[in-house]
Order: structure tokens, then sequence, then C-alpha cells
């Protein structure tokens, strides 16, 4: 018997680690942050409480609630093992449909220092509760073989509950993280600032900031050498690794990214990355989840401009109205770029036309005068990142054909309106990365360009929106049906607001297709495309926005 017991604990601490695994993968995906991760459990309970638990929980109840029956006349050894062989069966099935169990993963779990610690100590938590449990029951039954039913039925509540463990884990481990953190960020802060001859910029924006970082990079690299933060690095742990382990003598300029969710954010990044150029792209409804208005993203991204020393320059979208007021506000030096108020800027372009080749345009620089420039990239929005990559230029003593030049070696920039053409005849626009209603707005705008093709849209609408986010899906789904002829959309409940924008302009619903992953949308896609269809994939959520 006590060989059984030693079994089912076991196979309850394997199943145990299984969910934890699960949890702590999904905490690490909203950068383990307890907050979300909690708004995360109470938006997916079919996700930590499966269908096996409940069958494995019915099941141990329903004997249970029989075994007591039978036991309130007189102990029966052989309903015990029976009940103990059953319950540890339910558990073997259960450790193997977890063990098996596959989810559509996008971005896997991976076992970073920070991952290990906290799975370690959560791990430890459980152990903490078997022991106590195990005490409990020996303190008050003296037997725990005899009363092996409340043995097994509080380890299975604790089991139930299992994906809660990560929160605690996560709060203890947090001075232990935030001591490697400061440690860290004080040693990249440090290096940085004892580089004399290096040149950091930092770029900020609700969107647009990491095709700018790659953008300006490459246009400066005609005259520099030049590092930026690589993909979407914007975090005060990503820039101190890179300046940590890439930054050396070798480089003139550093280019960093700084990325925030709520006020103070950009001033611990600017902090650290001791810009004396500092670029704002745009502001919009980016992260209104936490940053609660538009005038706290105002406020936060201006903190940049805040951190530049006296001599420092600050260089605005001056198209983005929000960021214009930035730009009005300020005294230190700056540079003004634009499309739309060519009158009061400093860089702006004209004459842009877009193929699916490209885009080409006149480009002027005052001080400098005009040149005419090509470019891979689609989309007015990326135009005015180069026109922000060339007033860094421009600072930085480029001449017009050093910076034409750069223009025409700028790369597709992966999952931001990059036009991939397979040769098929079948043109797909990847702009998979973040959806915004300024930047869906004019995904739609390049897909419409498109005049002799038949269009199709594939998306999962927009998130992080706050309390706008129902209403700018809408209006999405209502642009969606003026330009596309057919739309796939991922995720029934989450799309619902394009939907509803779909019907109030007569979308042919017959060329609707709503499936719940990315998966089946690329099985329907794959049955529809033909010869001469131009494919616009517009946002990809994170693996915790999975329906399924």
């Amino acid at each position: 018997m006590k060989i059984v017991i030693l079994l089912f604990v076991v196979f309850w601490m394997i199943l145990c680690a299984l969910k934890l695994k699960y949890s702590l993968h999904m905490i690490q995906l909203v950068g383990y942050k307890s907050n979300k991760y909690i708004e995360w459990i109470n938006n997916n309970k079919n996700k930590i409480h499966t269908k096996y638990d409940k069958i494995y929980i019915s099941n141990l109840i329903i004997f249970s609630v029989f075994l007591l029956f039978k036991y309130s006349s007189e102990y029966i050894f052989g309903y015990s093992l029976m009940y103990l062989i059953n319950i540890i069966i339910l558990l073997v099935i259960n450790v193997w449909l977890e063990f098996w169990s596959k989810y559509d993963v996008k971005k896997p779990l991976v076992f970073t220092g920070r991952a290990k610690r906290l799975f370690g100590i959560t791990l430890l938590l459980v152990l903490i509760d078997l022991i106590s449990t195990t005490i409990l029951v020996l303190l008050i039954t003296k037997n725990l073989i005899l009363y092996f039913i409340l043995f097994a039925g509080l380890l299975s509540i604790i089991y139930y509950f299992s994906s809660y463990y990560i929160i605690a884990a996560n709060y203890i481990a947090k001075p232990i993280e935030n001591k490697i953190n400061n440690k860290f960020y004080s040693a990249a802060s440090r290096k940085i600032r004892e580089m004399k001859n290096i040149t950091s910029i930092g770029i900020t924006g609700s969107y647009g900031k990491t095709s700018t970082k790659f953008i300006t990079a490459t246009i400066l690299n005609e005259k520099y050498k030049v590092l930026n933060t690589p993909e979407s690095y914007n975090t005060p742990m990503g820039i101190s690794k890179v300046i940590n382990n890439d930054l050396n003598g070798e480089y003139d300029i550093f280019i960093a990214e700084l990325g925030a969710t709520q006020i103070g954010d950009i001033k611990e990044v600017a902090e650290l990355s001791n810009p004396t150029i500092g670029i704002i792209t745009s502001i919009g409804p980016c992260h209104l989840e936490t940053f609660k208005s538009i005038d706290n993203i105002m406020r936060t991204k201006y903190e940049l401009i805040e951190e530049l020393p006296d001599n420092g320059i600050a260089i605005f979208n001056y198209d983005n109205d929000y960021v214009k007021k930035l730009g009005d506000k300020t005294f230190k030096e700056k540079i003004l770029y634009g499309i739309d108020n060519i009158e009061d800027t400093d860089v702006f372009a004209t004459d842009i036309k877009v193929s699916n080749k490209g885009s080409t345009f006149t480009l002027c620089v005052s001080g400098l005068g005009n040149i005419e420039c090509k470019t891979k990239l689609l989309g007015r929005h990326n135009i005015l990142n180069i026109l922000a990559g060339v007033a860094t230029a421009k600072v930085l003593g480029l001449s017009l054909e050093e910076i034409s030049k750069g223009i025409s070696k700028i790369k597709n920039i992966e999952h931001r309106l990059q036009l991939i053409d397979p040769g098929t005849g079948v043109i797909v626009i990847d702009d998979a990365f973040n959806s915004n209603p300024d930047g869906a707005k004019t995904a739609l705008e390049v897909i419409d360009s498109f005049n002799d093709k038949r269009k199709i849209i594939v998306t999962p609408g927009m998130v992080e929106l706050g309390e706008v986010e129902e209403l700018e899906n809408e209006k999405f789904g209502e642009s969606i049906a003026k330009i596309c002829d057919i739309a796939i959309l991922i995720g029934e409940r989450r799309t619902k607001p394009i939907f509803k924008g779909l019907q109030k302009h007569d979308f042919n619903m017959s060329n609707l297709y709503v499936v719940n992953s990315l998966d089946e949308a690329s099985k329907v896609l794959k049955s529809l495309t033909k010869f001469n269809d131009v494919v616009l994939f517009e946002n990809d959520l994170p693996d915790t926005y999975n329906e399924v």
C-alpha cells in the first residue's frame, strides 16, 4: 500500500510540473508581469482547468463520496486499494495526455536564467505544500493509509489550482531579479558614459521605432560604423545586454530603440543609453491598457527629449498631431520631418509613388537640397520612417548622395509591410508585427494600390488599445469592407467587432471566413488563392491570445 501511495505522489508531482511549465510559458510571453498573467488566467479558464483535469477531479469526487458512504459503517481495505489504483490510473492517463498534448506555439518557451529560477521556486512551493499536506493529515488522522481519501483529495485540489503558484513564485523572485538586473543596468550605463567617442541615438514612439532604427542604421552606415539593438530589443535588460556584450571602441554610433508601457519607462532607458539625439516617430493609442490616456503616452515619450543634454538634438515627426505638439513646446535644438506639413518641416518627401517593386520619392532636406530616392519599402509611414533617418543623417553630416545611396540599400523589414513575391503570381504583404490603427490604415492603403489584383486580408484584429479597442476594430472592419474582396478573421470571439464593421458596409459574407488559428487560416488561404491575388497578413497575436 505504501508503494502505491508513493507512486501516487510521484505522478502527482509530474502532473503539477507539466502544468507549471505551461504556466511558465504564458507568464514569459507577458514579460513576467503578474497582473498580465492574472488577466490571461481570467480570460482562459478552460486552459488552466482542462477537460482532462475536470474528468480527473469529477472521478475523484464520485469515488470519495462512495467510499465515505461505505466507511460510515465499516472500513473495507479492498475499497481503499481499489480507490488508490483508480486514482493512480487517472493520474497516469492525465500525465500522458498533458505530456503529449500539443498547443499552437509561435514563440516557444525559452529556459533563460530567469525562467529556470522562476520554475525552480515554483516547484519548491509545490514541494512545500506536499510536505505540509502530509504533516497536516498525519497530525489530524494519525493514519495516512486509512485516510488516504483526504490526503489524495487535498493534493488533487492543489494540482487543480497549481497555475496560481507561478504568481507567488514571481513575487518571491522579484527582489532576486531586481538585484541581477540592477547589476547589468549599472555596468551598461557606466560603460557607455565612459565611451566618449560614441554618439548615442534614442528612438521612441507608439509605433515605427523598430523600422526607424534599422532604416537609420542603414543610412548612417554610409559614413559611420553603427551598432543598433537587434530585433525589437527595447527594454532596460535588452539594451543593457547589447551595451555590455557588443558595444566596443570600433563603433562610432549606437542606436537604441526605447520602449514603454507606463510612465517613467522612457526616462529609465534614456538614462541608460545616454542619447544626444532623440527621435519621436509617432504617438497613438498603443498600450492604452496601461497608459490609460494619450496624454500619459505623450508625457512618457517626451521623457526622451527631457533626458537629452543641453546640446542634444530632438527630431520630431511633424505629421503626427500629438508629436507636433511636443515638437512645438521644446526649446532644444530640433529637426522636423513630414510629408503633409512640408512648409514647416526641415526634411520632407514629395512625388511619392508606390508599386509592387517598392517606392520612389523626391527627398528634400533644408540646407542640402533635393534628390530622387528609391526604396524597396512600401507605405507612407515607411517613407516617414526614412525621413527620420535622413534627419539624423543631416545632423551627423552625411551628404545628399550618401543619404540617397543609404536609402537604396534599406532592406525590407521583417513583418512590417514586408513585400514578398514568391514568383507564383500571388504577392504577399507581411505586416504581422503588432498592428495599430494607423499602421492598419496604411497597410490597407498599400493593398488598395494594387488596382488590378484580387485583395485578401488575414487578420486577428488589433489589441492593447484599451477602451477604444472595440471601436477601432469595428472601424478596421469597415475599411476592410471597402477595400478587400476576401477576409479571413482569426479568433471568433476577438474579431466580433471587425465582423460588425464588415456587416455595416454590406461586405459579401460568402467571402468571409472565421477560423480559430493561423494554421486554419493558412489552410483556407491555400484553397482560395489564385494567380493575380495579393494577400495582406495584418497583425499576428502572441500565443496568450489563442482561442483554442
